[in-house]
């Protein structure tokens, strides 16, 4: 049961391709608290996944988009802002994605012309975002964007590769935008550094479920599910948090911030 969080909120959620989906989860919970929203993703991503049944479950629009792709994005804020009849309150971007680590090219042999591509869209997509809801005023005062990232962003992981790279870019982006659209807007503008995650993307990250189960020996509160991710979401989408911004906040049990653990440190005991 929800608690009208956000009734009366309109939004905008990109990236949710399937039932894994971070995003999925995070479009079920804005309902449940009385939000309205349309759901975006590629026309390719859209016809890969089961988004319809989302978008019925949830009453939700659905407008194609790349969020690459400038042109695009100023179409989906225009017919956004239509379609809902009034500006925005909230944006989530959950979007990510390395032709290198599907290709499997290794980091010391990276293919760059794949790298650019990972940067843009997991990363530059963040601005372009920002700047086209910001040119066409889409977005109301003390409305809130969400950027999902990972901490390989800070520390080394070596199979998340030139993502890493690119989550820098985005955390960076939102320090940087956050001030912009804050002064210009009072827009806030954060990032949720989040658990490792079965999702379909996140499950493609070479050695996944060994880092997975690490993490969860890690964190002394264990990893953040999908679904914990997606109730943090509605809580800076919330008025609750109306003066969080610039942030890069850190949703993983714990682990961040823990040199080793007990747990750990008995799988080492002979």
């Amino acid at each position: 049961m929800g608690h009208d969080l956000l009734k009366g909120k309109k939004g905008i959620i990109f990236g949710a391709l399937d039932e894994k989906s971070i995003a999925w989860k995070v479009a079920l919970k804005a309902h449940e608290e009385g939000a309205q929203f349309v759901l975006t993703n590629t026309a390719l991503a859209l016809r890969m996944g089961t988004i319809n049944q989302l978008a019925e479950a949830c009453n939700a629009t659905i407008i194609p988009s790349d969020v690459t792709i400038v042109e695009e994005l100023e179409t989906l804020f225009t017919e956004s802002v239509k379609v809902m009849g009034g500006k925005l309150d909230f944006i989530l971007h959950s979007v990510g994605m390395s032709p290198n680590i599907r290709k499997k090219h290794p980091y010391d042999d990276l293919n760059y012309d794949f790298f650019l591509k990972t940067l843009d869209i997991s990363g530059v997509s963040l601005h372009k975002v920002l700047q086209t809801a910001m040119k066409q005023d889409a977005i109301n005062e003390w409305g809130s964007v969400v950027a999902l990232t990972y901490m390989a962003s800070q520390r080394v992981f070596p199979d998340y590769s030139d993502m890493a790279q690119a989550k820098a870019v985005l955390e960076s982006i939102v320090r940087s935008f956050g001030y912009q659209y804050g002064v210009a807007k009072k827009v806030r503008v954060n990032s949720i550094s989040q658990s490792p995650t079965a999702t379909t993307a996140g499950s493609g990250v070479g050695g996944f479920d060994a880092f997975f189960n690490y993490a969860e020996k890690m964190s002394p509160l264990g990893n953040a599910s999908a679904e914990e991710c997606a109730d943090y979401c509605i809580s800076l989408f919330s008025d609750y948090t109306r003066k969080v911004t610039m942030q890069n906040l850190f949703h993983d049990g714990g682990f961040s911030f823990t040199g080793i653990s007990s747990a750990i440190m008995e799988s080492f005991k002979g």
